[in-house]
């Protein structure tokens, strides 16, 4: 029974790590990109680990949300948006999508309004 149980632990604690360990996005050719290979970007007037697009903002740049019980680590954080929800961040800064990209590989954000860059790495 003990062999059992201990067996058990180790497929959960395996299982577990590698969950935790899985970053919320990727690079791809240089850029990063979520799950999906949409671009993300960063916003210049975000600081102090504070999203500053709320509301239309965010409607037109959604944020890359983080799934409850998601584990920051290494350069990943999480922050608290203004309406309570979570988003991922990297190297502190918060990360978004652009409504006008179509598909996977669009960067028509980059540069937008000269504020939004597409992170590259």
């Amino acid at each position: 029974m003990k062999f059992v149980n201990y067996i058990i632990f180790v497929t959960s604690v395996l299982v577990c790590s590698s969950a935790l360990a899985q970053a919320p996005a990727k690079m791809m050719g240089g850029t990063m990109v979520n799950s999906s290979g949409m671009t993300l970007y960063t916003f210049d007037k975000d600081a102090g680990g504070k999203s500053a697009c709320n509301g239309a903002c965010a409607s037109n740049w959604p944020p890359l949300m983080a799934a409850s019980g998601a584990v920051p680590s290494g350069d990943w954080t999480i922050i608290a948006r203004e309406d309570g929800s979570k988003q991922w961040a990297y190297k502190g800064k918060p990360l978004y999508l652009w409504s006008k990209d179509q598909k996977p590989g669009d960067m028509t954000g980059d540069g937008f309004n000269s504020a939004w860059h597409a992170v590259k790495g």
